[in-house]
């Protein structure tokens, strides 16, 4: 499963049969109704980087996408969250990240071991003591759906975005924050419980925000792009 989910990260666009090549070269006699249980069981799907667990259910309301042709030009005009896949020893855990699209700023983020809308809500409400954005914007999933994390953007006036099913694209900063946590913190530490998750995480969002340079911030820190312009 770590081996999928580092394959995924590089080439979202295989589908079954090319994992399942792919774990045979690795030395893994696996067969394509095996590698399908697993990329299910982690909710990976090939072509449009949309994972199973982001799929909200019918009782939930779905927003349109307001970020088409829409100019970024400071921090907190548009905020967007997520949910990845983190391998443990023995299972899984989910991370949530909230970022700032502007300066790449991570607001908040949060680790959980089920896929309960509440560690979702708990970052939310976690990034809005430090700022609000005008719009926010998530993917489909039965998380970002839910009445309780709606409700709190509703209560706080802030416009409501939701990316069109398997869009991934809609939310790209977000998947590009991914693929550096994965391959430049989770991959090379291969945590082992949830406890060590969540301290490599803190030091590793730590030294994200405010000492790693961005080539598309002309190579500042995504922590001193938001602080210098930001308004509340």
């Amino acid at each position: 499963m770590q081996l999928l989910d580092q394959q995924y990260t590089a080439t979202p666009f295989y589908g079954v049969k090319k994992m399942t090549h792919f774990l045979r070269e690795q030395g893994y006699p696996v067969g394509k109704d095996r590698v399908r249980t697993l990329l299910r069981l982690m909710g990976l799907e090939a072509i449009y980087p949309r994972r199973s667990f982001r799929h909200g259910g019918a009782e939930h309301t779905v927003y349109p996408y307001l970020l088409r042709e829409v100019n970024i030009t400071q921090p907190n005009q548009v905020w967007s969250g997520d949910i990845t896949y983190i391998r443990l020893l023995r299972g899984f855990a989910y991370l949530v990240a909230i970022l700032d699209w502007y300066s790449r700023y991570v607001v908040s983020w949060a680790l959980s071991l089920t896929l309960e809308s509440d560690f979702c809500v708990q970052a939310l409400k976690l990034a809005l003591r430090e700022g609000q954005p005008q719009i926010f914007n998530t993917d489909q999933g039965k998380q970002f759906t839910s009445v309780a994390f709606t409700e709190v953007l509703v209560g706080k006036k802030i416009a409501i975005s939701m990316d069109g099913r398997g869009r991934v694209f809609d939310n790209i900063f977000v998947e590009r924050l991914w693929r550096t946590v994965k391959y430049e913190d989770i991959y090379l530490q291969g945590y082992e419980t949830r406890e060590q998750a969540e301290r490599g995480l803190t030091a590793y969002f730590g030294f994200y925000n405010t000492q790693r340079y961005h080539q598309a911030l002309e190579y500042q820190t995504p922590r001193s792009v938001y602080r210098r312009t930001v308004t509340v």
